[in-house]
């Protein structure tokens, strides 16, 4: 690298860390990456790992420091330092006010001035009886579009092991809600008794075309249809395994069975986050392009109309308005 960064932007979430050197214009200089998230870190170790990634992009000795931007679970209860959560608040812009919030972190070397941006939480919706709720790293992907599109109005889905559906009007974040689809997937696979009759994992490929995309849709309508039936139709997929003379034999017959239930459990998910959206509405996908995928297919089997954001794209585009509003400051 020819010159020192003007500002450093990170990803860190629980298995990866990602950063962005930048120049004064905010174009990206240098890249870098490494698997060393916070799961996998004591407190004291953050600050020799994000060297080690960041170090080249520093200048060798101590004039200005150089302001590191962190998003992600490196500000869990659990990582570098906890960053607060936001609250939302009614009418408020939250996501305008993410660089106004952020927590400073103490380094030992001079030349870092790191900060931390802060999750969201919500205590209240108008909607919903139940309306506690957390966000961190999403709040960062969220503003990363309002970067790119600064009067969006409409639903964003955020895919992942937990994953975000938010509402947008005019690019303030009203409200979200989290569902544990992935994890339940993962935990039903892997440690129920549906475990003996599937295969893991199912590629978004295998759900797009053939007995696995049918197996798939046909779990996704039949959640919808009748959520209160899920149990049953769960247990429904071992007794298919040992009963059902129609299924094909060895791993077709389990990548089948393993589509319906990714099928039955995303349907869950969509039976709640898609109620309140209007027949052929747009929603926006942000996260890592194979899950998408499979949202994708879902989303637009129900009717509605789907447009994906690159995730790394997102994430450098929050950092930067975010980066960019706390330097206005």
């Amino acid at each position: 690298m020819s010159k020192v960064a003007h500002w450093i932007a990170v990803d860190w979430g629980s298995s990866n860390l990602r950063a962005w050197a930048l120049d004064a214009e905010d174009t990206v200089i240098a890249t870098a990456s490494r698997p060393r998230g916070m799961l996998g870190l004591a407190p004291d170790e953050f600050e020799g790992v994000l060297l080690e990634v960041i170090a080249d992009w520093l200048p060798a000795r101590s004039a200005t420091p150089v302001p590191v931007l962190i998003c992600g679970m490196a500000g869990a209860r659990q990582g570098w330092v906890e960053a607060a959560y936001l609250a939302l608040e009614d009418g408020d812009n939250a996501l305008g006010r993410l660089g106004s919030q952020r927590t400073p972190v103490t380094t030992q070397d001079s030349r870092l001035e790191v900060r931390i941006v802060p999750g969201l939480c919500q205590r209240r919706a108008a909607d919903t009886t139940d309306a506690f709720d957390v966000m961190r790293g999403e709040e960062t992907q969220l503003a990363g579009l309002v970067a790119t599109q600064p009067n969006f109005s409409g639903a964003v889905c955020l895919p992942g092991t937990h994953s975000k559906w938010a509402r947008l009007n005019h690019g303030n974040i009203e409200g979200f809600t989290t569902f544990m689809s992935g994890e339940l997937f993962n935990l039903l696979s892997q440690d129920s008794v549906l475990k003996h009759s599937l295969r893991h994992p199912v590629s978004s490929d295998d759900l797009s075309q053939g007995a696995q995309r049918a197996a798939y849709l046909a779990g996704i309508d039949t959640a919808l249809a009748a959520p209160a039936r899920l149990s049953a139709e769960l247990f429904g997929i071992r007794a298919r395994d040992l009963l059902d003379a129609r299924l094909p034999e060895g791993d077709a017959r389990r990548g089948e069975l393993s589509a319906r239930l990714s099928g039955l459990i995303l349907g869950l998910e969509l039976a709640g986050a898609t109620a309140g959206l209007p027949a052929g509405s747009r929603v926006v996908l942000i996260g890592a392009e194979a899950l998408c995928q499979r949202y994708r297919i879902a989303l637009e089997h129900l009717g509605f109309a789907v447009s994906l954001a690159a995730n790394a794209d997102m994430i450098l585009a929050g950092l930067g308005r975010i980066q960019r509003a706390a330097t206005a400051v």
